[in-house]
């Protein structure tokens, strides 16, 4: 099996955001084929052999050490170097592309790389921004030897990153971080305690620390630099108290840390810490909706195998009309998905060559991608688990992962609830109910096939209902806009993503690809909006939806 040849939705989609595919197809195959077997078997090995934490050498000397499993370092190396994805968006000459391969093409091939293993991607998207950030902010010249460690396509010199963010007494409250820097002559100190550390083995940690003399809040945070090895080679003076008994990703490891005046660098402006780590977070949320697509996506291919191949009642469960009815839903949250997180990393490859518009529309685009993502791979895993019965519920089989990892896909990065309060303050800050509802109703004017054009007729309702709740939330009060943004942050999620499924019908209408996105458009706009009712004709067409 090949993961990359099982989703139809694919290669049509990264088609229109690359010049050719024959540079990305290679690639493409490649990683399809190592998931769908290779990596699909280390994974399996990884999950049931978490890793283990050393603190002390024979010796009895402190060392602080987390040993994996050959399984794990087996991923990593596919994931690092075979297909260098922490190098892609910083190096050229990554799988042949002139230039650093564009975010789209990235997030693509991770969407593939994902359906087999979720916890690796944690420590991959964190090397990949720790050197985003320390690019954007930090003296270059400092961190140097960092930048080029973190991008390294060499799995032997590479160094891994990671964000040391979460204390105990503030959990996504940042402004309550109580790690304190100290100066030091040509370097800091932190001391403090870091409650959910994540890839804690990390050999880069970025972590915010309050400067002396700032601010209450977020705005009296630095950020700091922290190495696991000091510059003469020493081992950095923080302690991992232990690792996390995680409910899933347990290949990774996640750990609490205790920073004993441990060296550390500044970066950037010591001022705006908060704000340069939020380039980070931003960054690690978009993967998260990557990542939920990428579950949604495995969980539909096995569901789809399952019933194909199970008999009840006297057919195959895949030609029953019921079960037909569920696998749709499925299908309809994985593909729209992928085209919004495909979108959402074209729009950032836009704000990086300096597009002012597409930086103001990634802004918003990754709170919402994440919310509404993260919540739909909790039902559409859970769906899958309760399709293959009695052995979706045991841990020979894939589901019980894809299940517990679904769960935290909504936790990492910001609960759902942090997330939707960052969609209000773009609306507060940026308008961004107006930006959200001027893309999509453009892109719904730019449809020229009358067919397409006549299924997204009813969706301009509920453009302008973005701009009407999103208007309410600046007018009314503040405890109303709070209440009420998690429902504007699914509205806007829901019909950027019909939006985005019209807009790609109209195109597959217009090059001679066919119809079968539009039988996906307009489905989903029933399925998600109550507005027509496509699906009965859907139903018949499953086999074309799922096969293409």
């Amino acid at each position: 099996m090949n993961f990359a040849d099982a989703d139809p939705a694919l290669r049509p989609l990264l088609a229109r955001y690359v010049d050719s595919m024959e540079r990305v197809e290679p690639v493409l195959r490649d990683v399809g084929a190592v998931a769908a077997g290779e990596l699909d078997e280390l994974a399996a090995v990884a999950e049931v052999n978490p890793p283990q934490l050393r603190q002390y050498d024979a010796a009895g000397e402190r060392v602080d050490e987390v040993v994996y499993h050959p399984a794990y370092t087996g991923m990593s190396r596919l994931a690092f170097e075979r297909f260098g994805f922490a190098a892609m968006s910083h190096r050229p000459g990554v799988h042949g592309w002139p230039t650093a391969v564009p975010h789209v093409v990235k997030y693509g091939l991770s969407y593939v790389f994902v359906q087999a293993e979720f916890g690796l991607f944690c420590p991959v998207s964190m090397t990949d921004s720790a050197a985003r950030v320390l690019r954007r902010f930090g003296d270059q010249s400092l961190f140097a030897r960092e930048i080029d460690g973190l991008s390294s396509p060499d799995f032997d010199s590479l160094l891994t990153g990671a964000m040391f963010m979460t204390e105990k007494q503030g959990g996504s409250d940042v402004g309550r971080t109580a790690t304190e820097a100290t100066p030091n002559g040509s370097h800091w100190t932190l001391r403090g305690q870091k409650w959910f550390a994540s890839n804690v083995s990390a050999d880069v940690i970025l972590t915010l620390a309050r400067v002396p003399g700032g601010p209450e809040g977020t705005k009296g945070l630095g950020m700091f630099m922290v190495p696991r090895l000091r510059p003469d080679g020493s081992r950095n003076t923080y302690r991992i108290d232990r690792l996390k008994d995680k409910m899933g990703s347990r290949s990774m490891a996640s750990g609490e840390v205790t920073l004993e005046d441990c060296y550390a660098l500044p970066v950037g402006d010591l001022s705006r810490g908060f704000l340069q780590m939020a380039e980070m977070v931003n960054v690690s949320r978009l993967s998260n909706a990557m990542r939920a697509v990428a579950l949604m996506r495995r969980a539909l291919n096995e569901s789809v195998a399952h019933t194909r191949q199970r008999v009840a009642f006297g057919k195959p469960l895949f030609d029953q009309p019921l079960m037909r009815k569920t696998l749709l839903s499925m299908l309809l949250h994985a593909e729209a998905g992928l085209g919004f997180v495909l979108e959402a990393a074209a729009a950032l490859d836009r704000a990086d060559a300096g597009d002012p518009e597409a930086r103001r529309l990634i802004r918003v685009l990754t709170p919402l991608g994440k919310y509404h993502l993260c919540k739909k791979a909790r039902v559409v895993t859970g769906e899958a688990m309760e399709i293959r019965g009695g052995n979706g519920y045991i841990e020979d089989w894939i589901n019980p992962r894809l299940v517990r990892d679904a769960h935290l896909g909504s936790i990492w990065e910001g609960s759902s609830n942090v997330i939707a309060l960052d969609v209000l303050r773009c609306i507060r800050k940026d308008n961004a109910h107006e930006l959200l509802a001027d893309t999509a109703q453009q892109r719904l004017e730019r449809i020229t096939d009358p067919d397409v054009a006549a299924g997204a007729e009813p969706l301009m309702s509920e453009v302008d209902r973005i701009r009407s709740l999103g208007k309410s939330l600046l007018a009314e009060s503040d405890d109303y806009a709070q209440a009420m943004c998690g429902e504007f942050t699914d509205l806007a999620a829901q019909t950027t993503m019909a939006a985005l499924l019209f807009e790609q019908a109209d195109h597959e209408a217009r090059t001679g690809l066919g119809r079968r996105k539009l039988v996906v458009a307009n489905t989903y706009l029933h399925h998600v909006l109550r507005t027509t009712d496509p699906v009965p004709e859907a139903l018949r067409h499953l086999d074309e939806l799922v096969d293409g």
